[in-house]
């Protein structure tokens, strides 16, 4: 009986092991700074878009390309992106 009553015990406490891993916060200081990072990035695109000429080189072609990369390199990059483990690295 008291076997049964330690192995109940120790699966609990390895359950909530797992659920405390589980509930550790998805994103490491580096997926953040990624992610303000795209922000100031489309902010900067932005604001290039609105000054100068209508039909000047700052509007019309780089505020464009500093759009994408923040909006399709830095964003998901900043989503996608995770740590390598220490194990795996020793693997």
């Amino acid at each position: 009986m008291s076997a049964n009553l330690k192995k109940s015990n120790s699966l609990k406490t390895q359950a909530k092991k797992l659920q405390n891993k589980k509930s550790a916060l998805p994103f490491s200081a580096e997926n953040y700074y990624l992610f303000f990072a795209g922000l100031a990035t489309i902010i900067v695109g932005y604001i290039c878009m609105a000054s100068g000429p209508a039909y000047g080189f700052l509007s019309l072609t780089l505020s464009p390309i500093i759009l994408c990369f923040g909006y399709l390199v830095l964003i998901p990059l900043a989503l996608v992106y995770r740590k390598k483990q220490e194990d795996q690295v020793q693997n």
